[in-house]
């Protein structure tokens, strides 16, 4: 009976086989979209805003108050990966996303607890003069890290099992439930843009005219409403068995390949320990989801990890592998592939670093323009990111009808544009983004000195905030292409038994381009002490110059980023060349 068919693979909360009829499909979906809708509304709400509360509240200097909101995205991305070994190796996704969004809701309650009480922040400022205001306390300042980073950690955890934990719902053998779980992820994304759009207009308005702890008052409410939604789900989900993480496997390749170091490797291949030379029917069933990879020649020295020096041992009669010991070909070659990934991970990193930029000095730019739209309204500044956010979501649909035909036909690739070459134009975008800043910026001190207001940190400056938006719209359309680059190159280039770990790879450049900014930042604040660049008055500092800093580096990366993609070979032409078919996967299931 339909009623009786239980999914072999998932388990209810019980930890019996999971009923199809009653479990899973759309019903427990919707309850993990919603936990991440308010992950991303809370998260976005405080970092495009964060900016103008350090310096407007916390009274710190441009250079720090950037740095505060790279330092916080970074670390939220960063913790992804923390959060998936967890979620891998320990709790499992449903109460990993649980224990990490009450964490997140501790950061930003304490955060909305700090802008109440008036001890936790310094006085407001007395008159116009700057130097009247007292900057934050060193114990203000720890409040403040306390709820950002309780913050972050909360992000990242929930973050790094949200999209997994809500594919584990559909059946990936069901044909119509893997059409489901194809739609799942495009509301996946529809839903985050929804938050990030609330965020960087609704939220972003409450707190700037109606206060900070409005704004975020609501984002501790809306979290710890996402996360009442989702464990109220706890009865319906499915759920899966631990895999452990893929960074163990990475791990026990190097160990095993240096304690063998000084092992002659044999000219046979076939000499070398494999899946078919596993003892015992249970370990080859672990192994039966990998596909057996021919040896490559590069990276050789790893290839002493498959050395067969008898590891295999008995436990009462059971033959045993130490992995740490020994690993097979296919782990080994496994490995390879990642390490190959690495130039074109690195060199993606730049993009998110210029990225960065629109949620620090973009914002402060935008609270010295002229923000009105008629006479009454003025657009909060952080606001201006609803244009970033609205580039992204046309990009995207200009891509899938009107790019990919061309493309298909021009490239003569059904696939249209691979994904290397779509992360190549999100690069361009972000050199020709940092051009417009640039401009932009250099028009700006201009009219600040035409007006005689470049003293006046806080005069208007008779220049339309508008002139920001090219920035953000050629930003935002280069993470469109950026980010559908990268996830289908990490999706699809790493190993099989790995894709749990694309995501953290995928999220850590996005980390280290806003730790980079922060380092950045320091380097260039430190270096032009005498005349700032990055000055605390925008109006007598050269941010224009930073920008073309930003615009050389970035250059500098494209050409780095296009010697590695042309050395890079894709895993299926690598398996053709040695004969082997590559095996039909769902990427879907795993973004």
């Amino acid at each position: 009976m339909e009623d009786s068919k239980t999914q072999p693979d998932a388990y209810d909360y019980k930890g019996r086989p999971s009923l199809k009829s009653s479990s899973g499909g759309w019903t427990s979906a919707a309850m993990i979209l919603g936990v991440e809708t308010c992950e991303r509304l809370t998260t976005l709400g405080i970092a495009v805003n964060l900016v103008t509360y350090m310096t407007g509240t916390m009274h710190v200097g441009n250079a720090t108050a950037a740095n505060t909101t790279t330092n916080f995205l970074g670390t939220s991305f960063m913790l992804c990966l923390l959060g998936g070994f967890i979620a891998d190796t320990f709790l499992g996704r449903y109460l990993t996303i649980a224990i990490f969004a009450a964490v997140q809701a501790t950061g930003v309650t304490i955060l909305t607890i700090s802008t109440i009480i008036p001890n936790l922040r310094p006085p407001k400022c007395s008159g116009e003069n700057p130097s009247s205001c007292i900057p934050a306390t060193s114990n203000q300042l720890l409040i403040l890290f306390l709820a950002l980073y309780l913050t972050a950690l909360g992000t990242g955890g929930l973050k790094s099992s949200v999209s997994g934990f809500g594919s584990d719902q559909f059946d990936e053998t069901d044909k119509e439930e893997r059409i489901k779980m194809s739609s799942f992820f495009n509301w996946f994304f529809f839903f985050i843009s929804i938050g990030s759009l609330l965020a960087v207009t609704v939220l972003v308005y409450i707190q700037d005219n109606l206060g900070r702890e409005w704004g975020y008052g609501i984002c501790a409410g809306a979290i710890v409403i996402g996360l009442i939604v989702f464990l109220s789900g706890t009865r319906r989900y499915r759920f899966r068995k631990l895999v452990g993480s893929p960074l163990t496997q990475i791990a026990a390749v190097f160990v095993a390949a240096w304690k063998k170091r000084g092992m002659e490797l044999p000219l046979d291949s076939t000499m070398l320990f494999d899946i078919d030379d596993l003892p015992g029917d249970e370990i080859k069933n672990k192994n039966k989801k990998k596909q057996k990879l021919p040896r490559t020649e590069q990276l050789r020295f790893m290839d002493k990890a498959a050395i067969n020096n008898n590891e295999i041992i008995s436990n009462r009669g059971t033959p045993v592998v130490n992995k740490w010991e020994i690993s097979t070909l296919t782990d080994v070659e496994e490995v390879k592939m990642v390490i190959r990934m690495m130039p074109i991970w690195g060199t993606t990193i730049m993009f998110w670093t210029v990225y960065a930029q629109m949620t620090t000095f973009s914002v402060s730019q935008a609270t010295t323009m002229d923000r009105h739209i008629g006479k009454s309204f003025e657009i909060p500044p952080a606001s201006l990111t609803a244009f970033f956010v609205g580039s992204i979501l046309l990009t995207v649909p200009i891509y899938d009808f009107i790019i990919l035909p061309i493309t298909r036909k021009l490239l003569k690739n059904p696939r249209g544009m691979n994904p290397l070459q779509c992360i190549g134009v999100g690069l361009i975008f972000s050199i020709l983004a940092m051009v417009a800043a640039a401009m932009t910026e250099v028009k700006r001190l201009n009219a600040a000195r035409s007006n005689g207001l470049s003293d006046d940190p806080t005069a208007v400056i008779p220049l339309s905030v508008f002139w920001l938006i090219p920035q953000f719209i050629l930003v935002g359309s280069g993470e469109a292409f950026t980010y559908m680059g990268q996830l289908d190159f990490f999706l699809r280039e790493c190993p099989k038994g790995m894709k749990t770990m694309s995501t953290g790879l995928f999220l850590s450049t996005l980390s280290l381009g806003f730790f980079f900014s922060s380092l950045l930042v320091s380097i260039v604040h430190m270096a032009t002490k005498g005349k700032p660049w990055l000055a605390d008055n925008l109006n007598q500092g050269k941010l224009n110059d930073f920008y073309w800093l930003l615009t050389i580096l970035s250059v500098v990366n494209l050409m780095l980023y296009i010697m590695a993609s042309k050395w890079y070979v894709y895993k299926d032409q690598r398996l053709a060349a040695e004969g082997i078919e590559l095996e039909e996967e769902d990427f879907t299931s795993h973004a």
